[in-house]
């Protein structure tokens, strides 16, 4: 199996702040994709589509909600959006450490590394710059407004 991993400190955020922009369907509409929808809590399901500045989908993914623990960790299963992604699992972990709240993020149980595994790494990382600007500063860059890569976007 293979697995995305980063790691990125939040300056002079609490781990509340930063666990409520990955828990709620505000917080990740905030810094991921606008087009976020359903319940965050354990058992339910997160649908997440992506489109392009001309307003065109470019596909999702649906996650069911695995794990919450308030200000530690938000674990979510990928249930359907592209081959590659179905079954793995996204993980996030936080801890304080000084002034930053630190964010371990894990994708893992990639079956190979494809391709499109290079690019959604890529991909991950701008979007945890995006998660980063939104908890700092009030204003991510969430799909449509995101950096693209690519053709795949």
């Amino acid at each position: 199996m293979s697995e995305i991993l980063h790691r990125i400190g939040i300056k002079n955020a609490s781990v509340k702040d930063v666990y409520t922009a990955l828990a709620t369907r505000d917080g990740l509409a905030g810094w991921w994709t606008r087009d976020t929808q359903g319940k965050s809590e354990i058992g339910e399901t997160i649908r997440f589509r992506f489109h392009l500045p001309d307003g065109s989908e470019l596909g999702g993914f649906d996650m069911r909600v695995r794990e919450l623990d308030p200000g530690r960790l938000v674990r979510w299963q990928v249930i359907d959006g592209p081959e590659e992604w179905i079954g793995t699992t996204i993980r996030w972990e936080l801890k304080q450490e000084g002034d930053y709240t630190i964010v371990l993020f894990k994708h893992l149980d990639w079956r190979e590394p494809v391709a499109f595994m290079h690019h959604c790494s890529t991909k991950w990382a701008i979007f945890l710059m995006s998660l980063k600007a939104f908890v700092e500063t009030g204003k991510g860059a969430p799909s449509p407004d995101d950096v693209a890569i690519s053709d795949w976007h």
